[in-house]
């Protein structure tokens, strides 16, 4: 499963983006600005990135002049500009590809597919693998001590989402940002119901945690039983 970064900060576009990717079996991280795109970009490692260039803190163009700095990940320029001169300088200083807004999903999964295809980055990731808790995101299945898990898509993306990061505490405001796609926030208790459904499928709760450790006033924690709460990060990145 391809994973995708999404730097745009219209709301709209970037919910549309992120629906659209997911259905077609991509993973998908978003960033509204272009410093947090640059920094979620070099810290998180994504298979490709699609960026805009009408971003409201730092234009496109040099974000990706400071990208190529950094990093060879693939970017696709998604963007409203269509004058040729703006293609050839964005496509000078390093995209891999340039489509003009609006644009289908269909047109923009297609050139990211030939994007990945012609780089050789289409090449399967390991399951991620927290103490017994293993996921596959390509299939979207997850098993814990081998017996598998009965899992919504919104508790698998949860769940997947967390394990990317374990032993890292991650905040119920970026969970509803990236997970649930609710850049202003929204009702905590959305993540907290979701997260005791998914604390009841691994045989824990709250009181007595194993995999998912309860952050006080910070966030929630993935990690490892055998580990604690502290531990550092296991699995892929």
């Amino acid at each position: 499963m391809p994973h995708l970064l999404v730097v745009e900060d219209d709301p709209q576009v970037r919910g549309a983006l992120v629906r659209a990717l997911r259905d077609r079996g991509h993973a998908v991280a978003t960033a509204e600005t272009g410093m947090s795109g640059l920094d979620a970009a070099v810290t998180r490692r994504p298979d490709l990135v699609v960026l805009d260039l009408g971003l409201p803190d730092v234009d496109g163009v040099q974000v990706l002049r400071m990208l190529r700095a950094v990093s060879d990940v693939p970017v696709i320029v998604a963007t409203a500009r269509d004058d040729e001169p703006d293609m050839v300088a964005v496509l000078g200083h390093g995209a891999d590809d340039y489509v003009v807004k609006p644009f289908g999903a269909a047109q923009l999964d297609a050139r990211i597919k030939a994007v990945l295809r012609r780089l050789g980055a289409e090449e399967p990731r390991p399951p991620l693998c927290v103490g017994e808790l293993v996921l596959d995101e390509a299939a979207r299945e997850a098993a814990l001590a081998g017996a598998p898990l009965e899992l919504t898509p919104r508790e698998f993306d949860l769940l997947a989402y967390l394990a990317r990061r374990a032993g890292q505490v991650v905040s119920r405001r970026e969970l509803l940002a990236q997970v649930w796609q609710q850049p202003l926030g929204g009702a905590d208790k959305t993540v907290d119901v979701h997260l005791s459904w998914l604390r009841r499928k691994l045989g824990e709760t709250a009181q007595r945690p194993r995999y998912l450790h309860t952050v006080r006033t910070v966030g929630v924690k993935l990690a490892a039983p055998d580990a604690g709460p502290d531990a550092p990060a296991h699995g892929p990145a």
